[in-house]
């Protein structure tokens, strides 16, 4: 167990990549001098980005956070229940917030685990076994540092059973190639009896999708505009954020929220530190971020096609979002 005074570092495993990841210069090379013009929404969070993200959280328009926090104040003491694990193990766990309620059920259910936040971010990582030493007296915290997204074929594999969780409909995120390829990668690191945790967001009326992505108060544009200044800083480059508008909306054939960058004019970007330059006509966008959403069966599918079996499958009355959980 941890101790108030131990070093929480001592408790660190560094996840090696199985596969390479693009830095953010390639990225750029691959996605933002070509056309059509993209980039991975990871640029978004830098400091200022990050915060940006939590107040969006807290907006009326943005239902995801406050549903699935929820749902899991409502029914972690019934997924425990169900689950039995040992472990707990969460891709991409940021603050841990909603986490609480799992492990808030461990402790009135008396079932002692141990916490395997998995994240790129150390900094965070740390943080959160700190604050989690402080509250959860009984809970081991393991810190795992790398990013999922490169693979988990050295993913640190606890030997008891094991809930892996993957929360904040972030599955959205993925394609729906690259969505069932990662829930196939995730059931190869699991065991007989060890179960998958899915937050998913659904399909609903355009009207709220919309809303949520185009606040009345415009943080997203706030949040979306700031990925310029992560490229100014980090490429020095010269992005005027005067010159492009934020723009979010639903694409109702692939089921999903496309959000861009457009620019407003014709002018040219200067990559100092790449030697390079950007073009933008009039209207070209700049795709910085993706988030699918799915029907009731097309979430159960994501966990079925990869031959988990649906253990609980928990909807929001209004059918916003799901918790589903697999099991091997």
């Amino acid at each position: 167990m941890f101790s108030s005074d131990k070093n929480v570092q001592d408790s660190c495993i560094y996840v090696a990549q199985s596969r390479p990841v693009n830095n953010l210069e390639k990225d750029v090379r691959c996605g933002l001098l070509a056309r059509p013009r993209c980039l991975p929404p990871k640029y978004f969070y830098d400091e200022t980005g990050s915060r940006l993200f939590d107040q969006i959280c807290d907006t009326e328009e943005y239902y995801p956070t406050r549903t699935e926090a929820a749902l899991l104040r409502q029914f972690s003491a019934e997924l425990i229940d169900a689950s039995s694990p040992q472990h707990i193990l969460e891709f991409g766990s940021g603050s841990s917030r909603k986490t609480r309620h799992l492990l808030s059920a461990c402790e009135r259910l008396g079932v002692a685990c141990e916490y395997l936040p998995f994240d790129v971010c150390e900094e965070m990582l740390l943080q959160v076994s700190q604050e989690f030493n402080q509250d959860y007296s009984w809970l081991d915290v393991k810190l795992l540092i790398g990013d999922y997204t490169a693979g988990l074929d050295y993913l640190h594999q606890p030997s008891g059973t094991c809930m892996y969780v993957f929360l904040g409909s972030s599955i959205g995120n993925f394609s729906v190639a690259e969505a069932r390829a990662f829930i196939k990668e995730i059931r190869r690191c699991m065991k007989p009896g060890d179960s998958l945790l899915l937050g998913v967001d659904r399909i609903k009326d355009h009207d709220v999708l919309h809303a949520a992505y185009n606040d009345a108060a415009g943080i997203t544009q706030e949040f979306n505009l700031n990925m310029l200044q992560v490229l100014n800083e980090k490429l020095q480059a010269n992005f005027d954020q005067r010159k492009f508008r934020h723009e979010a909306s639903y694409n109702s054939v692939d089921q999903r929220i496309e959000m861009y960058l457009v620019s407003e004019e014709c002018h040219t970007v200067h990559l100092k530190s790449m030697d390079e330059q950007i073009h933008f006509l009039e209207e070209e966008k700049i795709l910085t971020e993706i988030s699918h959403k799915y029907s009731k069966q097309g979430v159960e599918d994501l966990l079925t096609d990869s031959g988990l079996h649906i253990l609980k499958h928990i909807e929001a009355e209004n059918a916003y979002f799901s918790l589903v959980l697999g099991r091997l």
